[in-house]
């Protein structure tokens, strides 16, 4: 395993995230493993060197975070990261149990902490922009949560680089603690953060942990065969993730997708480790999220930290790519 250090927060951490959205109960998706079949992945990651894992209090509402936190209850907690976001709706008879008010915020943080089964979250991060709170609302919620020892650092997830920057303004203005890291969306495939947002992230030292590493598995294999998988089909019907892939398909993505193709058989590796390597020798990256769902996934993921991708493959790789329409901030 390699560790580099997220952002500025000083914090060391694996430069593997293991995303954990597949955790916890197969009730209302049925791609989503259940907690035996977790643990196994969770416990083999650590073996490996992981120390970084993110969830969300919505993911398999609530099961994704009791499931990690019963497995990290048997390890010492003051050698691993955790990450948990807020945001969406827990209760849809509570409307206050989503959003980013200062309610739904302590609520819903004290919530999470009893599932992990943990005192505090090394990572708290605002799942989206709340279109109906201001944002120094929530930041001084945020404060109030890091000022209370319930949260080590704060940080923020896709949304537009002016909301981010703004969010930064007002952390200077209000004095209260800022958001040390940006969870966006970044692969081969979408690469429209470039243009503002992770500039501004290395300008001003916000760590970027990038999601959809694998474009929904569009660059685990030739793209002929994306929609023939049962996840392929699964997403054809989920609108909200259809435009993403539409984006990934886009504007040179089925040449990326040909290219990364005929660099792994040139190197005698798998499509996902090409597009993984990629990410992890970017410079504006400080850990990807990697979600999986077998063990054998999550070894070929850590072996990708070991392939050397020379300035002629990264450009062979980048080459065919143009802009795409802006998705992922819903």
């Amino acid at each position: 395993m390699e560790y580099t250090t997220l952002g500025e927060t000083g914090m060391t951490v694996s430069k593997i995230c293991l995303g954990c959205m597949s955790f916890g109960s197969n009730a209302r998706r049925d791609w989503v493993l259940g907690e035996e079949q977790s643990r196994e992945i969770i416990e083999r990651a650590i073996d490996l060197g992981v120390n970084f894992f993110d969830t969300a209090n919505v993911y398999s509402y609530g099961d994704s975070e009791r499931v990690l936190g019963n497995v990290l209850s048997e390890y010492d907690r003051e050698r691993l990261v955790v990450g948990t976001k807020v945001l969406g709706q827990m209760d849809e008879d509570n409307p206050n149990s989503g959003g980013l008010s200062r309610k739904s915020i302590d609520q819903e943080l004290r919530h999470s902490l009893d599932r992990l089964s943990m005192d505090r979250v090394d990572l708290y991060q605002i799942h989206r922009w709340d279109y109906s709170t201001p944002i120094d609302e929530t930041l001084k919620a945020l404060d109030t949560a890091v000022e209370d020892g319930l949260v080590h650092n704060i940080g923020a997830c896709s949304m537009w680089a002016y909301q981010f920057a703004e969010s930064l303004r007002q952390s200077e203005i209000l004095h209260t603690e800022s958001f040390s890291t940006m969870q966006n969306q970044y692969n081969l495939t979408y690469r429209e953060e470039e243009r503002e947002m992770l500039p501004l992230c290395e300008q001003k030292g916000i760590g970027v942990v990038p999601w959809s590493a694998l474009a929904r598995g569009f660059l685990t294999r030739p793209h002929e065969e994306f929609t023939r998988t049962e996840r392929g089909q699964h997403i054809s019907k989920d609108d909200r993730i259809s435009k993403r892939i539409d984006a990934y398909r886009a504007n040179g993505g089925i040449e990326i997708n040909e290219r990364v193709e005929a660099l792994a058989e040139e190197k005698g590796v798998s499509m996902a480790q090409i597009a993984l390597a990629w990410l992890f020798q970017n410079d504006y990256v400080d850990a990807p999220l990697i979600g999986v769902t077998s063990i054998e996934h999550l070894e070929d993921a850590v072996e990708a930290l070991e392939i050397s991708l020379s300035k002629s493959n990264v450009t062979y790789l980048e080459e065919p790519y143009n802009a795409v329409n802006v998705v992922g901030h819903k």
